[in-house]
């Protein structure tokens, strides 16, 4: 009986461990260009239990916007995304791809930026916030 119930505890305690197919796609062909505009900034913050360092800095170049991950590192976990959020939970964003070794991706032109305050790192497959950054204008 003991069995039974450590498969469980164990599961739980290693599900985010190792990344999942889902986040596994090819890499992002993008750059910040020298003459590129540092318009946002922010400051990735973990959450519970999660190791995470580095900024997200949102650029402007030839009329698109593009964010990069500065100095990042995360906690490995499956099925990452990155999203542009209107707040600090993943509740209203736009998914902006997976999390790559690729640390630039494109906004999509659409996107009204003054709107979204966060850039999250989310777990996708098991609904688990992995970091927070709060955006700021500079």
């Amino acid at each position: 009986m003991k069995k039974l119930l450590l498969l469980p505890v164990l599961f739980f305690l290693f599900s985010c461990e190792n990344e999942g197919e889902l986040t596994r796609d090819g890499l992002l062909d993008e750059t910040i260009s020298e003459t590129s505009v540092l318009n946002y900034t922010g400051l990735f913050l973990p959450t519970s239990g999660i190791t995470v360092t580095g900024s997200a800095k949102i650029y402007f170049e030839n009329n698109s916007y593009k964010l990069k991950l500065d100095d990042f590192s995360i906690s490995d976990g499956p099925d990452l995304k990155v999203y542009l959020s209107r707040s600090a939970s993943p509740s209203d964003f736009v998914t902006l791809g997976n999390l790559t070794s690729s640390t630039v991706y494109s906004i999509p032109q659409a996107v009204n930026l003054a709107s979204y305050s966060h850039v999250l790192i989310h777990c996708q497959q098991y609904n688990h916030l992995f970091a927070i950054a709060a955006l700021t204008q500079n």
